[in-house]
């Protein structure tokens, strides 16, 4: 890092260290450019796992978390700001990392700062005419009435760029689709696209152009309220991000807030937490399991999965009081010990759902007319997964190793044996088969686990009133659909004074224009679903 810090100062010679946990490397945002360049040319920082907007007050500003993946995930912070609250801009390094493409466009949304060059500055969640950007800590809470007030298409489709000429800067904007391309709406209300999203679809006959995602249809502003709730009350709201993975997003609060209070976990909760993410995972690849077969036609595949996944939701209901939604890991460890069936339940789910994915296998995997359209199509190389941002199973299967489980164990990850699933192709039916291998892994974690639950305490003894420290904190945990992160500001109140949640949905989605283009539109939903995006988990 000492060889890092000088060529920085080689290239921001008013850049500022600060060495905690990871370096955080502050720069002028004239010469963030040039850094940015530096880190991911030279120093190969090719993972932008977050790109986080920021209100300091007096200024605007970005934080960008990068990781090398070439360097056994050497991490790095990068902050820069503005102090131009009226016309706040920035330099995009959306041509040096791809998932900045989205993430530029969100910061944008809600803080209101411009990417100078970049390909198309616009809103990605809010409408075209919302006035003002709601994550500022001086926003008009009243600005925007309720309004029934829909976008035109020609107001979706205008894009504006803001380049950098020889004559300064220079504003333009242009249609995103020509006037003789073939446009095709699917969604935002559409069974295949697995909530409510919205695809402007391009084509040239069947074949796929181009794809332009809309979200925000079911967008819920929880950043913005998480800063008027205590850190408990934020668990709630974290169930409802990726709903699917919820017990696993929880998780990641409880250990954020838990880092940052320097509070020890017993080491009986961090056992039944592991349980509880692995029987969540497995819910969840089951669902999305049944849901792609769904969209290739096997109604039977989607019953199957939904059985089930039953008799998971069973143990949930029984352990937290919750099926969907646990309700059960709270700061400290647990809201109440386990229930006294709950260790047999587990061990008989075990040999169950091993049986069960042999009949999956029989009944689709090994389906020719399955396998046949599954084959050779949606091609996402590693380095495109990486460059997108694409970890868990989906980037797995492209030959990426992103477990979050093994490069930062937490919880009891680091006292049992698994493997992460890998595939190499990095094609649909990768992505299709790394989930039932990933079923079939944590169910040999789920052997070692229930077998090891120590005695002991539940959960550790917090304060009524919970007040972290001072400071920015981070946690990330692999959920079912990849790198889930938490990010805490914190002034010292009870309330946080920013929270930002790292969605892998969203890149998902992100990846899907260049791993479709070329390919028919009958193929497109079976690809999407190979991806397994669920939108709410993008929709914050």
């Amino acid at each position: 890092m000492d060889n890092i810090k000088e060529k920085i100062l080689s290239l921001a010679s008013d850049a500022t260290f600060d060495e905690g946990s990871l370096l955080t490397v502050t720069v002028p945002s004239a010469q963030l450019r040039a850094v940015a360049e530096y880190l991911r040319k030279e120093e190969q920082f090719d993972y932008l796992q977050d790109l986080i907007g920021m209100d300091w007050g007096e200024s605007l500003g970005v934080i960008y978390r990068l990781f090398s993946t070439a360097k056994n995930q050497q991490a790095i912070l990068l902050k820069t700001s503005t102090s131009d609250r009226e016309n706040p801009e920035l330099f995009t390094v959306s041509d040096l990392w791809e998932s900045a493409n989205l993430y530029e466009r969100e910061v944008y949304d809600f803080f209101g700062i411009k990417f100078i060059n970049h390909p198309g500055m616009r809103r990605l969640f809010l409408r075209g005419n919302w006035e003002g950007f709601p994550l500022r800590k001086d926003y008009d809470m009243s600005s925007n009435p309720l309004t029934m007030e829909n976008q035109s298409i020609e107001e979706m489709e205008t894009v504006t760029t803001l380049n950098m000429s020889n004559e300064g800067l220079v504003n333009s904007s242009f249609q995103l689709f020509g006037e003789k391309e073939y446009i095709v709406n699917m969604g935002p209300q559409h069974p295949a696209t697995h909530g409510v999203l919205h695809l402007r679809v391009s084509l040239e006959g069947e074949t796929v152009n181009k794809i332009d995602p809309h979200f925000g249809y079911i967008h819920r502003g929880i950043e913005k309220m998480c800063e008027a709730y205590t850190y408990p009350q934020m668990l709630h709201l974290a169930d409802r991000l990726d709903y699917l993975s919820g017990t696993m997003n929880r998780h990641a609060i409880c250990l954020c807030v838990e880092k940052a209070l320097q509070l020890e976990v017993p080491e009986r909760a961090q056992y039944v937490r592991t349980i509880l993410d692995e029987l969540t995972r497995i819910a969840s690849h089951l669902l999305g399991w049944g849901c792609m077969c769904m969209d290739m036609g096997s109604i039977t595949a989607f019953v199957y999965g939904m059985r089930d996944r039953e008799k998971i939701m069973d143990i949930f209901e029984e352990s937290g009081g919750g099926r969907l939604m646990c309700n059960y890991s709270v700061i400290g460890g647990l809201s109440k010990d386990i229930h006294p069936n709950f260790l047999k339940r587990v061990r008989e789910f075990i040999p169950y759902m091993r049986k069960m994915l042999k009949e999956y296998h029989i009944l689709f995997t090994e389906n020719p007319i399955a396998r046949g359209r599954m084959r050779d199509i949606g091609f996402l190389t590693k380095e495109q997964a990486i460059a997108y941002g694409v970890t868990g199973p989906s980037g797995r299967a492209s030959g990426w190793m992103n477990d979050v489980r093994k490069l930062e164990p937490y919880a009891a990850y680091d006292k049992i044996k698994f493997e992460p699933m890998m595939r190499t192709e990095g094609g649909t039916f990768e992505r299709y088969i790394v989930r039932l291998d990933e079923v079939e892994e944590s169910l040999r974690m789920l052997e070692q686990l229930v077998d090891g639950i120590p005695e002991g305490d539940f959960c550790a003894k917090t304060k009524a009133i919970i007040k972290l420290p001072e400071g920015e904190y981070f946690q990330r945990v692999e959920n079912a659909r990849g790198d889930f992160g938490v990010y805490i500001s914190s002034k010292g109140d009870k309330n946080p004074y920013r929270v930002k949640f790292r969605s892998p949905c969203m890149t998902l989605v992100s990846a899907l224009s260049p791993i479709t283009c070329g390919e028919k539109i009958a193929d497109l939903v079976m690809i999407g679903a190979s991806l397994d995006y669920v939108i709410p988990c993008i929709d914050r």
